[in-house]
């Protein structure tokens, strides 16, 4: 996997936490900056720039959306308010009418649950959990499928 895709997953994993931990002193402005090179679009409780179409969203309040990087190794996170744990039922027939395949392949005893899809051009990995007073929401994280990787060059014959 490319450096620049491991810094865009390692970001929106960050983002996904809500962005607010502080590492090792850095404040979260140093760590987006300096991991995303500047491609990042911290659109706070709008979906942010760029989100695909092609993959449906639940319709509740978003209260969260981000997006780091650029092209193929551009990911968007978007977290929407859901009315209760069992919303991932919904979310699963969305993402299946949408045209991705996958499944919620663990849900929590006390409900949410926690699931990956992908289409031919887009990876989704979706978590419902309760957010305790914020009460459920549903976190998206959405990036390219898959990552070109480089053509080998043939080594001269000696």
């Amino acid at each position: 996997m490319r450096r620049s895709r491991w810094s865009a997953v390692l970001l929106a994993g960050a983002l996904a936490l809500g962005g607010t931990a502080a590492l090792a002193g850095c404040s979260v402005q140093t760590l987006v900056k300096d991991v995303s090179g500047g491609n990042v679009d911290l659109g706070g409780d709008t979906v942010p720039a760029g989100f695909p179409s092609t993959v449906p969203l639940y319709g509740g309040r978003v209260v969260f959306g981000a997006s780091v990087g650029s092209g193929d190794g551009k990911v968007w996170n978007v977290t929407v308010k859901v009315p209760a744990a069992d919303a991932y039922k919904r979310i699963a027939e969305q993402l299946a009418g949408a045209g991705f395949a996958g499944r919620f392949g663990s849900t929590a005893p006390d409900g949410g649950g926690t699931g990956a899809f992908a289409d031919d051009r887009y990876g989704v990995l979706v978590v419902v959990t309760d957010a305790g007073s914020n009460g459920w929401v549903a976190n998206y994280s959405v990036s390219k499928a898959a990552v070109p990787t480089p053509t080998p060059t043939p080594t001269p014959a000696s």
